[in-house]
């Protein structure tokens, strides 16, 4: 329907609902839910309004709860929390505007970042981690790369950093050095990476095709390093390290003492899976005797046939 076709009626709550998302940008939740319940008595069952106001309810209520917290660090916390909790929300919502989530989106995001932005002189990790998140959800990518890049320099090997620098990278194309960071990502720890904030196209199909398969949260993460590799989104490598590799070692024997007892963390087989594939990466690339990638391949057979059957295939 265009909008010379709109009835009378139709007509008066789109410009409701337009006048609605600019609120909801400016974080006036208490008048949007006025307009709303108004553009309600029209008509009821118009598409998206009844979430639309779904949605200024849980904002407002939330606003109005928090508004105690003094620090500006903790009222930007606060309002991070409350978007996951809001994304949570949003699942039992099938039929919110993309208008309405990209203005909530836009003034949860930009009112945390001037809260971050007040205590930028501070160097820490931490806080670099936030304006990056911040300024990633408000799709300026060059200052939340730059904003992940001081966090990661000052905290090399946290994988929560690393996948949202990988994310940045990913969301201006910069696809190898996305799937190098990803992969460091998943390999320190799969629990870290924060997966409904990751936007990158190639890592939300990767978690959606593990879900396919029936894992569930939250081993889908523990999967994705797996998968990642067996579907070739994991292809970019790097050579690893002496210590590192002793570490890789020493991690892979501890798992294997503990793959067979039967209360097993579910956690357990695809991490171990992951650190044969990082091993046999290893191998390959030093030239190592063949004889070695075959002892892993065995393993990773027993350990999962299909997963094995995928790989070599």
């Amino acid at each position: 329907m265009t909008e010379e076709q709109l009835t009378f009626g139709d007509a008066k709550i789109v410009e409701t609902l337009n006048t609605v998302f600019q609120l909801f940008k400016e974080g006036d939740f208490s008048g949007s839910m006025e307009l709303l319940s108004k553009a309600m008595e029209i008509d009821l069952s118009y598409p998206g309004l009844s979430a639309t106001f779904q949605c200024a309810s849980f904002w407002k209520e939330r606003r109005e709860k928090d508004a105690g917290a003094k620090e500006p660090f903790e009222k930007g916390e606060i309002l991070l929390a409350q978007w996951k909790l809001f994304l949570v929300f949003l699942e039992r919502l099938p039929d919110v505007p993309e208008k309405c989530l990209y203005a909530l989106k836009r003034h949860v995001f930009a009112k945390a970042l001037g809260y971050f932005n007040r205590i930028a002189e501070t160097e820490d990790a931490d806080l670099f981690f936030r304006i990056g998140r911040c300024n990633k959800g408000l799709g300026n990518y060059d200052a939340a790369t730059e904003a992940l890049e001081k966090a990661n320099r000052c905290r090399p090997e946290d994988p929560g950093i690393l996948a949202e620098l990988a994310d940045c990278y990913s969301l201006v194309s910069e696809v190898r050095a996305a799937k190098v960071f990803f992969r460091e990502a998943f390999f320190l720890d799969p629990q870290a990476p924060d997966l409904a904030s990751l936007e990158s196209p190639m890592i939300q199909r990767l978690a959606a095709r593990v879900r396919r398969m029936g894992i569930a949260e939250p081993e889908v993460a523990e999967w994705i390093p797996v998968y990642g590799t067996v579907y070739g989104v994991f292809n970019v490598k790097r050579q690893m390290k002496p210590l590192e590799l002793g570490k890789l070692k020493q991690s892979i024997y501890a798992l294997e003492k503990d793959v067979g007892r039967p209360d097993r963390p579910a956690s357990l087989v695809p991490r171990l899976i992951n650190r044969y594939f990082w091993l046999i990466d290893h191998y390959l690339g030093s030239g190592e005797e063949k004889e070695k990638v075959g002892e892993i391949l065995e393993k990773i057979r027993d350990l999962h046939p299909e997963v094995h059957r995928e790989y070599i295939n």
